[in-house]
C-alpha cells in the first residue's frame, strides 16, 4: 500500500518529529540550491479551490526537491465534464510520481489515493488541513526552542484557536497538538463548537486527546503560549457572510486577550487575513505577530513531507 498524507495522524509523533528535523535542515540549506530528492519525477498539484500560499510553497518546494511540477485546476480537466474521479486517478497514476490536491470533500483526497496508486498529499479538505497544522506545531517549536525545532520544546504549551471550531483548522491542530502534546483549546460561539466527527478522528487512532471548547474568549487567552485564529468566511461559506461577523465579533484576537495571556505569547494565522474581523490591525502589526515566518515554513514543511513519503515508498518497494 503506497503511503499518502491525507490526515494529520497519517504519520506518528516520531515520525512528524524526524519531518521537522528535515524541515529544519532545508529551510537552513535552501541557498545551496536545488536538492535531488524527486530526480526530475512529475508531481500533479491540482486545484479545486483558489490559492496563494499553497500554490507557490508546493510549487516552489517540489521545484527545488528536483521535481517537476505540473499545477491543474480541476475546472480545466475532464473531470470537470464528468469524468469519474476513480478515472482520473487511475490516469494520473499512468503519468505521475505523487499528487497534491486542494479540495472540498476529504472523500475526494482518499479516493485519488485510493485508485492513483501514488503518493497523494493533501493540501487542504473542507475536513482536515494537514499541512498547515505541521507547519504552526514546527513554527510553534522554532520559537519555543531557539530555532532549533525541537518537539519537546511545545509539551505542555496552551494553544488558543478562536472563531469557527467546527473547521477544518480547528481539527487539525486539535489532531497536532494531541501528537505534540500541546494543550490545544477551541474557542468560538456555541453554534460553531466542535461536531461529533472531530471524536472520530481521534477514535481512528491512538492518540489521547489533550483538545477542550470554551466560548468564552478571556478565559481561554489566560496563560495562553500561542493565540491563533482564521477567517471567519471560509470559501463557500461567503452566503453567511454578515451573519457570520456578528457572530465571531466577541472572538477577535487583539490586545485585549494578550493582556491574559503569557507574558511571552505569539500571535499566528495561517493567512489571509481580514484585519478588523478575526484579528485587529495592532495585533496583526505587532512583535507578537509571527504570521509570515509561519507562511514561510509552508515550503519547508511540505518539501520534509514530500521526501519523507518519497523515501518511505522506496523503502516498501512503491
Amino acid at each position: 500500500m503506497v503511503r499518502s498524507f491525507l490526515k494529520d495522524t497519517d504519520f506518528t509523533p516520531l515520525e512528524a518529529a524526524e519531518i521537522f528535523e528535515l524541515a529544519a535542515r532545508y529551510k537552513a540549506t535552501r541557498s545551496a540550491g536545488i536538492i535531488d530528492v524527486l530526480n526530475s519525477q512529475s508531481w500533479g498539484v491540482l486545484f479545486y479551490k483558489k490559492s496563494t500560499r499553497t500554490r507557490l510553497s508546493f510549487e516552489a518546494g517540489l521545484y527545488e526537491l528536483g521535481g517537476h511540477p505540473m499545477v491543474m485546476y480541476a475546472d480545466d480537466l475532464q473531470i470537470s465534464r464528468g469524468e469519474t474521479i476513480e478515472d482520473t486517478a487511475r490516469i494520473m497514476g499512468r503519468f505521475l510520481h505523487g499528487l497534491v490536491i486542494r479540495t472540498f470533500g476529504q472523500d475526494i483526497v482518499e479516493k485519488f489515493a485510493k485508485y492513483s496508486g501514488i503518493p497523494v498529499v493533501n493540501a487542504l479538505t473542507d475536513l482536515l488541513h494537514p499541512c498547515q497544522s505541521y507547519t504552526d506545531m514546527f513554527t510553534m517549536t522554532e520559537f519555543f526552542s531557539q530555532g532549533k525545532a525541537n518537539p519537546e520544546s511545545i509539551k505542555g504549551k496552551k494553544f488558543v484557536f478562536y472563531g469557527d471550531t467546527a473547521c477544518n483548522m480547528a481539527y487539525s491542530l486539535a489532531l497536532a497538538g494531541a501528537m505534540f502534546g500541546v494543550e490545544v483549546v477551541l474557542c468560538g460561539p456555541e453554534e460553531f463548537r466542535p461536531a461529533p466527527i472531530l471524536d472520530e478522528l481521534f477514535s481512528e487512532v491512538n492518540l489521547t486527546p489533550t483538545w477542550s471548547f470554551t466560548s468564552d474568549p478571556i478565559e481561554a487567552a489566560r496563560g495562553a503560549n500561542v493565540l491563533y485564529t482564521d477567517v471567519w468566511v471560509s470559501m463557500g461559506k461567503e452566503e453567511e457572510k454578515a451573519q457570520r461577523i456578528k457572530t465571531m465579533s466577541p472572538y477577535q484576537v487583539n490586545m485585549d486577550l494578550f493582556k491574559v495571556a503569557d507574558r511571552g505569547a505569539y500571535f499566528m494565522h495561517c493567512l489571509p487575513a481580514h484585519a478588523g474581523e478575526e484579528v485587529s490591525q495592532e495585533v496583526l502589526d505587532s512583535p507578537r505577530s509571527i504570521v509570515f515566518d509561519q507562511a514561510e515554513n509552508r515550503l519547508h514543511v511540505q518539501k520534509a513531507i514530500v521526501s519523507y513519503l518519497v523515501k518511505k515508498n522506496r523503502q516498501l518497494g512503491k
